[in-house]
Formats: structure tokens, C-alpha cells, sequence
């Protein structure tokens, strides 16, 4: 039996440090199936999660490649950096905004159907608001590492094994997915990575076998992938920053296997700016941004840190607006 739990809102406990491993591995594995992994029956699973996610320090969020991916600087009149981040953070193509220190005042991860919608947004939505002073560009050309490959490190290894993966369509399964039920995974599953079957067939029309004909589809085809994110604060690597770098472009094709051998690193992408290649790490102290620049440089030695930019608060994620603790509040803005 859960004994009663009535831990601090802003810390996770060993149990729920397990869940969420265990989600980041498969975010839609049923509770049924992850109680003999994680040791506890499963309709405490599902009240833990739901507290977590009450308390906003974790989501499971569907995200569907495709289309162009930018990283956006944004400078500010000191005065009106709040309200900006009001104004970017209502904008259903920026997924994320980080506040943060250096050569910029707002990081906004943007996604759009292609690189001229980027531009025209930059342009004609983010530009013209009062108090910009001046936007900079950076078009991911590659994903090297996501962050979705980050994980909490609670299970072992062996129990990490265990737990199930996605199911592959069945047999009988339609090859492609028909554009209403794309439509409505789109619209449900970006809120929430978790929601039923039987809840989105009711909610937009739809039979649950096509639904979860679909749904097994496109993630089987790299169409869908689900995400489980925890919030920064609890997770034991308060400091978050940003690196900018150019490094040797032989050297771009070697990253994915260094940044799997970095517990610290998050995001490792290539972009065309003047700068070649953009890291984002959690870090323990706040000493230990030069001890992984060190680091970093040394494992890549054409690897120039150009510049850097500690994160002093996040107040978006995947579309999730996010509260000055780093927890995500109940507001959400739709792609």
C-alpha cells in the first residue's frame, strides 16, 4: 500500500524519480504494465502521476517531426523583457522561451512547416513587438541530440530494460493515416502524450481502432514520438545553459556519440548561423560551466566556444506555459 504522501510540491521522491524514468523510456506504457517494473500496483502509479502533474513537475507531451526548427536571440529593452516574453509566449510556433544571461535576453526554440514561415514570423510577429531591439536567427540544419534523450538515471538498468516499448501496428492496420485522425493525435497529444485512445475517438468523432490504428502508425513511422519532461528545479541540475560554438564541420558528424557519453548534455544541434553547432546542458553548481566548457573543448578540439548564456528562468515548454518556480501551470497555447 502507498503510504500518505505529503512531500514538498517542489521535491520528488525515490518512487516518483522512478516514474518518470519510466516514462521518458515508453511516455504511454500503461500503468498495469509499469507496476512489476517499478514495484508498486498500479493505481498508486496513476495518483503519483497525477499529483506530479498537478504539481507541475512533470508532462508527457506528443511531438511530430517535420518541418524547420530555429533557435531565436532576442534582445530587449531592460524594462520590457517581461512583457515581451508575455507576447512571445502566446505565439503558437515558439515551443519554448528561456530568460537568460549573455548575448541575448530571450532563447526561443521556434518550429514552422518550413524555413520561410520561420522568417516570416520573426519578421512580421516577433520584430515588430514593443520593447525588441533586435532578433538573431539560427536554422537548425540537425537534431544531434534531443532532449527527450535525456533520462532521470532512477531505474537500474536491468529494470530500465523492462519496461515495454510502443506495440507496431497490427497486421490489418491501414498503411497510411487518414488526415482526420492525424489531425486529432496532432490536437490531442501535444497537450497530452498520455491521453486514451477512447478519449480522443470521443472527443473529435472518431472510432478508437482508427485512432489507435494511427497512433501505432506514425510512431512506428517516426511520425509521433512521445516525450516525458520533468521540471529542472527537481531534478538535481538546477543550472541551465546555453553554449554557442564552431567547430570543424567533420567534427559535427562525431557529436552524437559524444553527447551520449555526457550525462549533462540535453540538446546538441547544428545550426546555420555564425556559429556551427548550439549545446544546451543541466548542470549541478554553477561552477561547473567552465569546468564542461574545459571539458567539452577537449573532447572536440576544433570546438571554439564563442559564447554562452546561463538560463535564469524558463516560462515555456513544448507549449506549456511555465511558472517562475519551473513548474508548468495549467496554460497551454496550441500549434
Amino acid at each position: 500500500m502507498d503510504m500518505i504522501h505529503s512531500v514538498s510540491k517542489n521535491v520528488l521522491d525515490p518512487l516518483e524519480e522512478r516514474i518518470i524514468h519510466a516514462l521518458q523510456i515508453e511516455g504511454r506504457a500503461s500503468w498495469s504494465e509499469l507496476a512489476p517494473v517499478i514495484g508498486v500496483d498500479a493505481v498508486t502509479l496513476a495518483r503519483r502521476f497525477e499529483s506530479l502533474k498537478e504539481r507541475g513537475l512533470a508532462w508527457t507531451t506528443g511531438i511530430f517531426p517535420g518541418g524547420a526548427s530555429a533557435l531565436i536571440d532576442i534582445t530587449c529593452h531592460p524594462q520590457q523583457i517581461s512583457d515581451v516574453a508575455r507576447h512571445l509566449a502566446r505565439i503558437p510556433e515558439v515551443l519554448t522561451l528561456d530568460h537568460t544571461s549573455g548575448g541575448r535576453d530571450l532563447l526561443a526554440t521556434m518550429h514552422a512547416d518550413n524555413p520561410l514561415s520561420i522568417w516570416n514570423i520573426v519578421t512580421n510577429s516577433i520584430g515588430i513587438l514593443d520593447g525588441v531591439r533586435n532578433t538573431q536567427t539560427h536554422l537548425v540544419t540537425e537534431i544531434i541530440m534531443e532532449a527527450s534523450d535525456w533520462r532521470m538515471r532512477a531505474l537500474s538498468p536491468q529494470d530500465a530494460a523492462k519496461v515495454p516499448r510502443p506495440r507496431p501496428p497490427r497486421a490489418r492496420a491501414p498503411r497510411a493515416v487518414h488526415p482526420d485522425v492525424e489531425a486529432a493525435l496532432r490536437h490531442c497529444l501535444t497537450e497530452d502524450g498520455r491521453r486514451t485512445v477512447s478519449r480522443i475517438a470521443a472527443e473529435h468523432g472518431l472510432s478508437e481502432q482508427r485512432v489507435a490504428d494511427g497512433l501505432a502508425r506514425m510512431r512506428a513511422d517516426g511520425m509521433l514520438r512521445i516525450r516525458t519532461d520533468v521540471a529542472r528545479t527537481v531534478t538535481g541540475w538546477p543550472v541551465y545553459a546555453w553554449y554557442f560554438m564552431r567547430t570543424a564541420a567533420k567534427h559535427i558528424q562525431q557529436m552524437p556519440g559524444l553527447m551520449a557519453r555526457i550525462p549533462e548534455a540535453r540538446t546538441a544541434l547544428a545550426v546555420a548561423s555564425q556559429y556551427n553547432l548550439v549545446v544546451a546542458v543541466w548542470l549541478r553548481e554553477m561552477s561547473d560551466v567552465m569546468r564542461f566548457e574545459a571539458a567539452l573543448e577537449a573532447a572536440v578540439p576544433s570546438a571554439r566556444i564563442v559564447d554562452r548564456s546561463v538560463v535564469f528562468r524558463m516560462s515555456k515548454h513544448l507549449g506549456r506555459l511555465i511558472d517562475e518556480q519551473g513548474a508548468a501551470t495549467m496554460g497551454f497555447v496550441h500549434p
